[in-house]
């Protein structure tokens, strides 16, 4: 069981399944959603994962294809959502806070990522979803 919250606790989670992949996306959208060189993110089955607070989950639609959730209260990035995916969300893995291991990891979106930054690690790396 994956556990989880936003930073002011109002929206909390749990998910029945596991995370089997990790993506660091460094497109523009997600830069700028989370405010960092890119997002940490992990698609799982929108059917296993259960709210606590709904009410203070926000989605803001990005994209004609995007939306991006997020608590009301403190602005906590939670999840994303592709109409192109029906029953997959992909969980913002800032917002876990149950320990896992995942060695499945790899970066999308790499030919726009910050300028300011650099890849460092081995990880597989694509310009778009793989």
């Amino acid at each position: 069981m994956i556990k989880g919250s936003c930073l002011c606790g109002k929206v909390r989670y749990k998910y029945n399944g596991d995370i089997n992949e990790i993506a660091m996306c460094h497109c523009s959208q997600c830069r700028k959603a989370q405010g960092g060189a890119f997002a940490t993110n992990s698609p799982i089955e929108t059917e296993k994962l259960a709210f606590i607070g709904k009410e203070y989950i926000k989605e803001f639609q990005s994209s004609d294809m995007k939306v991006r959730a997020f608590c009301a209260n403190c602005g906590s990035p939670l999840y994303s959502a592709r109409k192109d995916l029906p029953g997959i969300c992909r969980l913002r893995l800032g917002s876990v806070e149950t320990a896992f291991t995942c060695e499945a990891k790899y970066h999308i979106y790499s030919g726009s990522k910050a300028l300011w930054y650099e890849i460092q690690d081995e990880y597989p790396q694509f310009n778009e979803l793989p």
